[in-house]
């Protein structure tokens, strides 16, 4: 009766063993899409906005003098354009990282590091949507208080293309900001995991 009750006591340890990788294995792929996808939609957004902000432009005649507007006559949407393009082309390369991740499988050292990218990459983000938002603002109401007049009544083209440009950029930023959350929790589920395996190691 007792090498019965010890099989079927093996038989559910391999079950639930197996079980367990099948469900580990589910996740990872998941995670990996999940990965995949906000990468390159984040990329596609930041690709687009540049795109529109780079062909925004327009020109108008006012008292007898023809005045311009572009981007690159604000240093905010200078500094949004680059990290635009920043986030563009961290967004492909990273892409790479995470394939090789795929392939390879990951650790607690590569997950850190895909951490502290995504971490990075969402602070440089907010901050070249929060001065394109700030400058924008300023451009479309004016300030008062301030004596700066708002010009979007007069270049309505440029404000229209500009704000669409600055809701991709946002669009890129919630992805990375999506993408940061996930990487956190990777890190410590890989963190738990070795901190377990290191006291299965370390039990006689």
């Amino acid at each position: 009766m007792a090498p019965e009750v010890a099989r079927d006591k093996a038989s559910f340890m391999v079950q639930a063993k197996s079980l367990s990788l099948a469900v580990s294995l589910n996740t990872t792929t998941s995670l990996f899409m999940a990965q995949t996808v906000l990468r390159v939609f984040a990329a596609v957004s930041t690709l687009a906005a540049i795109c529109v902000m780079a062909t925004s432009s327009q020109t108008i005649v006012l008292f007898g003098f023809t005045i311009r507007a572009h981007y690159s006559y604000s240093s905010a949407t200078r500094f949004l354009f680059a990290t635009d393009a920043i986030v563009c082309a961290s967004s492909l390369l990273s892409l790479i990282f995470v394939y090789h991740l795929s392939r390879s499988g990951s650790n607690l050292k590569t997950c850190f590091y895909l951490f502290l990218h995504d971490m990075v990459i969402t602070v440089l983000a907010i901050s070249g949507c929060a001065a394109g938002t700030a400058v924008g603002y300023i451009s479309r109401y004016g300030e008062e208080k301030m004596g700066w007049m708002a010009v979007c009544n007069r270049v309505k083209s440029f404000c229209n293309h500009m704000t669409i440009s600055m809701v991709l950029s946002y669009v890129a930023f919630l992805s990375y900001l999506a993408l940061a959350v996930m990487s956190s929790n990777k890190v410590m589920y890989e963190a738990n995991g070795e901190y377990q395996r290191n006291e299965r190691q370390a039990c006689p």
